[in-house]
């Protein structure tokens, strides 16, 4: 049973919505992924985020661009928790997205990462369910020593060899 729900209003999107799939393939944590035009075909998205909780999904990562209006709308109608993913565009790099997901009106919360921000909106995600997932809070914990015991070996080979050995590699 997926956990968390994955959506984008146009498949220019999956490059990095597939991030957020990896990292939560990572994790062992189900999703289910879908391309819904939130504009082009608004009864199929109210279908869909009307029928997410029932399919067990407890997160919502929902990818936007321009007017952005996916986040917010799965938030209008889900329950629980939704993160926003704003997308770059050709216009206004995204900032666009941005600002139309962070400024959501009051009682309508969408959590918001950076603009193309798919791997941490699925850490996120994991964040949130791990509050009742003893398990995944582990695979967490064990996911950010890994990340500094990376910095830290980058660390000690760049003192090491020095920085133009490093940068030559």
């Amino acid at each position: 049973m997926p956990k968390v729900g994955i959506v984008m209003g146009s498949d220019s999107d999956l490059k990095v919505m597939s991030k957020a799939a990896k990292q939560l393939e990572k994790f062992g944590i189900a999703y289910e992924m879908t391309i819904i035009s939130a504009h082009r075909e608004p009864d199929v998205f109210f279908e869909w985020a009307k029928a997410a909780e029932g399919k067990g999904i407890k997160v919502i990562i929902a990818g936007a661009g321009m007017a952005a209006h996916l986040p917010g709308m799965c938030a209008a109608l889900f329950p629980m928790p939704v993160i926003g993913v704003p997308m770059s565009g050709k216009n206004l790099a995204g900032e666009d997205a941005l600002f139309s997901i962070v400024q959501m009106p009051p009682g309508i919360p969408v959590a918001t990462v950076a603009i193309d921000g798919g791997m941490n909106a699925a850490i996120l995600a994991a964040k949130m369910l791990a509050m009742s997932d003893a398990e995944l809070l582990e695979k967490l914990k064990a996911y950010t020593k890994e990340m500094k015991e990376t910095v830290q070996a980058k660390a000690a080979k760049l003192d090491e060899i020095g920085y133009e050995a490093y940068m030559a590699q």
